[in-house]
């Protein structure tokens, strides 16, 4: 048996910077572009990998999801933990100097973890944290 990982979400809350940061700061590609009611599911992924995909979608678009769940889902938005990616290059520093050269909120810089990995950190414009190591 062969297990992938086909799709991962990740909430956002404003579509234009969403494409902006995945699109133009990460260089992914734009898979998908749906409306609905309103709102935008964006799904992007990494070129050369049409098999993984992230799908950008609203954070409380569920019909199962109370009031009191959209609020904290909004206040652990608004903090930076609610949501996270980590992804993997095989240019660690030229990418975090690409990044910080925009208008990117960096969490941490490049940094070699006692854990073993090689890595840095951003938060996305819905305030997602994403992890970005060194690939080996």
């Amino acid at each position: 048996m062969n297990l992938t990982i086909h799709q991962s979400y990740l909430p956002q809350d404003d579509p234009d910077a969403a494409l902006s940061f995945y699109r133009d700061a990460l260089g992914f590609e734009v898979r998908n572009d749906v409306g609905y009611n309103g709102m935008r599911w964006i799904t992007v992924g990494p070129a050369g990998q049409p098999d993984t995909s992230i799908v950008l979608h609203p954070p409380a678009a569920d019909p199962g999801i109370t009031d009191e769940e959209r609020r904290v889902i909004g206040e652990m938005m608004a903090k930076g933990t609610y949501a996270g990616v980590n992804l993997a290059t095989d240019d660690l520093d030229g990418l975090f100097e690409k990044l910080q050269a925009g208008d990117i909120e960096v969490v941490q810089e490049p940094t070699d973890q006692p854990y073993g990995v090689r890595d840095c950190a951003f938060r996305d414009p819905a305030g997602n944290m994403v992890r970005i190591q060194q690939a080996k």
